[in-house]
């Protein structure tokens, strides 16, 4: 790997600027899912076993560059608290940290009230990054969640400071680098949702790495159009076909498969428990919509999974908020977790849908590595240069 992690750092009496993601969900002022908190501990407790400060800088929804009372990151201090096990400063001012006021000197971690609350943060103004480097000897980034934003404490600080990626970023580097990088082949790719035209780059980079790309959701009806198939009411965007035959044509020329499902679940209404039926993938009837893929297009996913190596995951098969529309999306994802626990196959997932599309199916917890990303994992696979992990491989400053 281009970049360095905390065991290459000297972290014995430095103060430590931690970028993390703790932009977690609240209600009535309460956190109500700590996982990104919890994910950010063994970075924390690394660089305090290190004799290191860690000094945590993290955003909190969108202020938009002024101080908003209601995102203020005090929220998240209770919940922070209760994972690491010790108390934890918070200061509300950058001033105060510019000044080592005796609270800062004594506190082991100190969180520095939401970093979004500086116009200069998402400007990535090279002033405000400079000043971000001036409260500490290092800079941790363990926040790949944020790192297709260039930001002052994402990217810029980067350039000041010698700069590693935290466990959680080396991680979630790591595992992506496994599934797109370097894999084990055959290397499958399930990719799902609603929507072609959200996922046009995915698919394009995808077909050009992997050996099969497995369609599912609405976007294989569009996929389904263009090989000229009535899908009925099914949600499909019928301005996207021929898009859809260009990326046939991309995976052909390289050696790529793209599997569609051969037989789908169709009813007259999207609801729980509707009236429905197995059809073939050319015979939905015209007042019917799929919404799911069939038994015999599960089979087909569970023998690509059983021959396959490498596994990355976005998107469910079909509707599976929604039972028995959950069937193909569960069975698919048991199987791979299956194969995951059993060490024959290595599964990346990541993408909100897919995260809960695999909870609700028992599935996540056995998959090799589940990314919390969202934006980031998908432009990663998508081919991007992400801002805050480039800045980290260009970071020329040695370790201290």
């Amino acid at each position: 790997m281009a970049w360095k992690t905390l065991d290459d750092m000297d972290l014995n009496g430095k103060c430590v600027m931690l970028r993390v993601d703790i932009n977690v969900p609240v209600k009535d002022g309460q956190v109500t899912d700590a996982t990104r908190i919890e994910r950010i501990v063994p970075t924390i407790n690394d660089i305090l076993a290190k004799g290191g400060k860690p000094i945590l800088v993290a955003h909190f929804g969108r202020p938009k560059g002024k101080v908003v009372l209601e995102l203020s990151l005090r929220v998240t201090l209770k919940a922070l608290e209760k994972a690491l096990g010790r108390t934890v400063a918070f200061v509300e001012t950058l001033e105060a940290i510019e000044s080592r006021t005796s609270e800062i000197r004594s506190a082991d971690v100190v969180l520095l009230e939401n970093i979004r609350f500086h116009a200069g943060e998402e400007k990535n103004d090279p002033e405000f990054a400079a000043r971000l480097a001036r409260i500490a000897d290092v800079y941790c980034n363990d926040a790949f969640s944020a790192a297709h934003r260039a930001h002052a404490s994402t990217e810029g600080v980067a350039h000041h400071l010698p700069s590693c990626a935290g466990r959680l970023m080396q991680a979630e580097l790591e595992a992506l680098e496994n599934a797109l990088g370097h894999p084990q082949r055959p290397v499958v790719a399930v990719v799902g949702g609603a929507k072609v035209s959200t996922k046009l780059e995915l698919l394009g980079n995808l077909v050009e790495k992997v050996d099969y790309l497995v369609i599912g959701g609405g976007m294989a009806n569009t996929f389904l159009a263009a090989q000229g198939i009535d899908v009925g009411k099914s949600l499909c965007e019928h301005d996207m076909t021929d898009t859809a035959a260009e990326i046939f044509g991309k995976a052909k020329a390289a050696g790529c498969e793209i599997v569609l499902p051969v037989d789908v679940v169709v009813a007259a209404e999207f609801k729980a428990g509707a009236e429905n039926t197995v059809v073939a993938a050319d015979a939905c009837p015209a007042d019917k919509m799929i919404l799911d893929a069939g038994p015999q297009a599960v089979a087909r996913i569970v023998t690509i999974l059983e021959q396959a190596k490498t596994l990355i995951w976005n998107g469910p098969l079909g509707a599976f908020e929604i039972a028995p529309f959950d069937t193909g999306t569960n069975a698919a994802a048991q199987k791979a977790a299956e194969l995951s626990r059993a060490g024959s196959l290595i599964s990346v997932a990541g993408g909100g849908d897919t995260v809960a599309a695999l909870n609700q199916a028992g599935a996540a917890d056995s998959f090799t590595y589940i990314s919390t990303a969202g934006g980031a994992f998908l432009e990663w696979m998508e081919g991007k240069t992400l801002p805050g992990v480039a800045a980290l491989e260009a970071s020329e400053l040695s370790p201290v």
